[in-house]
């Protein structure tokens, strides 16, 4: 089963869009959605939201983005993980094809690539790190539970998608990348 994590603060203008979206994908999955004490309407839009797989946690003060994402992957059930921004909807239709990857595979990490060529930023991060990947940037990125909670007492920042890549390349777990539509 797939965990969706979605670490939310303010985001009362994209939250129940994102949430019908991931909920109407035709994927066996859990959707658990933190809010980081949103200040606007995020919290009553999420109370009037109603679904079977749909977990509501609030956290009773701001912790930032990876404490958020921790609460969530602490709370979850799913064999394989994906953090999905609110506020970005890229890779939603490519859940099926980063799933089908990484049960094939056997690789820890499959990341979403938007790009089909190297970029300049992606090559000398590629060198510095010593791994090949189009998309350092992407959001889009599938772990698997057991390799995610080998990260996760170390993840601190709120850019937590190219964290978890790094931490995960420093750890030697595998990653492969998988076009998405953006």
């Amino acid at each position: 089963m797939l965990s969706v994590i979605m670490p939310v603060y303010n985001a009362e203008k994209a939250i129940e869009a994102i949430i019908n979206k991931v909920n109407g994908l035709p994927i066996e999955k859990e959707i658990i959605v933190v809010d980081d004490c949103s200040k606007d309407n995020t919290a009553a839009i999420l109370r009037s939201l109603s679904f079977v797989n749909l977990k509501v946690i609030h956290h009773g003060s701001k912790r930032g983005k990876a404490a958020a994402v921790r609460t969530g992957v602490e709370n979850s059930t799913g064999e394989f993980i994906l953090i999905q921004d609110v506020n970005l909807g890229y890779g939603l239709n490519d859940y099926s094809k980063l799933l089908e990857a990484i049960k094939n595979s056997g690789v820890d990490i499959v990341l979403g690539s938007r790009f089909r060529k190297m970029r300049q930023g992606n090559f000398f991060l590629s060198i510095l790190f010593g791994i090949k990947l189009k998309d350092w940037f992407s959001r889009c990125q599938l772990v698997r539970r057991e390799s995610l909670l080998k990260l996760l007492p170390e993840l601190k920042s709120a850019n937590i998608a190219f964290e978890i890549l790094t931490k995960a390349i420093r750890k030697k777990m595998r990653i492969i990348e998988v076009p998405i539509s953006q």
